[in-house]
């Protein structure tokens, strides 16, 4: 479905992610403009705070550390922007409450980006469990896992809401929650335990979370930020059969789901367009048509109500939330 009105998106940053802004700043003016006429970005301004105030700006998009996601997230809803923001959406459970809220009384349209959601692989694997051919749920498995960033990245930054499980654990618990229409409802956390980074004892290397569903069904959940190669593979075992996402995180590298039945085993391929265009596309088709979504604040707040529960439960804490400065 196309747009009848392109929107106005304003990026606050010019983050490697963002490649289909209109207007954004960058911490460096130098950075931007190159980023501006490389990929035909209208305008650059000075700060975050100018795109949240400019008024050609309908969608603020916020791609930053995770630590600033909930102070900028605030920002835009209180300016009446739609916004759309990286995962997490917020550092912790209390400030993604306050995001719910503030989205309300907005009335504008909140959303997490799991762009994972919107591709024919994670759309295919519900299919799977709605047609029947797999029985009933009994088992998913998550693993998200890619090599170590570099010390200096802000991933390992307890101050910016770092840590595996906010960075890519948030993947894992948050596919597992997308099955409750087939587990009788949303999962629970059963236990989690997890490693320390190295001279960072309250930032999480690892972590793996066992999870229960209402209906009997159990899932685990892992994520590694520091593991010797990249595995983003989503299974769901039923009664009947099984179906493996081979890359339900990054379906434009390997857009294969395989299917284990009685009747035998075939792999379905289901093309490698972007996630997050798939994803821009559900989200401008909301705002300009009124087609449903299937993430909104409410979402969100699950998600990191069910990351806050890990990190407690694994012998870590919460993330601290991130002020901004105040302006004189």
């Amino acid at each position: 479905m196309t747009t009848a009105e392109p929107l106005r998106i304003g990026i606050l940053g010019a983050a490697r992610i963002s490649e289909l802004s209109l207007v954004g700043p960058a911490r460096s003016r130098d950075r931007a403009d190159a980023f501006a006429a490389e990929h035909g970005v209208e305008r650059v301004l000075d700060s975050y705070a100018d795109v949240i105030a400019d008024p050609d700006v309908e969608v603020v998009y916020n791609p930053l550390a995770n630590g600033l996601h909930g102070p900028w997230n605030l920002a835009a809803l209180a300016a009446g922007k739609h916004v759309l923001t990286e995962k997490p959406s917020a550092s912790n459970a209390e400030e993604a409450a306050e995001i719910r809220d503030a989205a309300a009384k907005a009335g504008t349209v909140f959303m997490e980006g799991f762009h994972y959601l919107f591709h024919p692989v994670t759309r295919r694997l519900h299919e799977l469990l709605d047609s029947g051919e797999l029985g009933e749920l009994r088992h998913v498995e998550t693993m998200v896992a890619m090599p170590a960033p570099a010390g200096s990245d802000p991933r390992w930054s307890l101050s910016l809401a770092g840590g595996a499980l906010m960075d890519l654990g948030c993947y894992s618990l948050h596919a597992g929650a997308t099955l409750a229409p087939w587990a009788g409802g949303p999962p629970r956390l059963v236990t989690a335990r997890g490693g320390a980074r190295h001279g960072a004892p309250e930032v999480d290397e690892w972590l793996d979370a066992d999870l229960a569903f209402p209906g009997g069904a159990t899932g685990s959940a892992r994520c590694h930020m520091a593991h010797e190669e990249w595995r983003m593979s989503l299974r769901v075992i039923g009664s009947r059969g099984e179906a493996t996402a081979m890359n339900f995180v990054q379906p434009h590298l390997d857009d294969r789901v395989v299917v284990r039945t009685p009747a035998g085993e075939r792999t379905e391929e289901l093309g490698k367009r972007s996630s997050y265009t798939y994803q821009l596309d559900a989200y401008a088709a909301h705002l300009r048509h009124g087609a449903p979504l299937p993430l909104d604040a409410e979402d969100a707040l699950a998600t990191m109500s069910l990351i806050d529960a890990c990190y407690r439960a694994a012998g870590f804490p919460p993330r601290p939330r991130t002020a901004l400065p105040v302006r004189g």
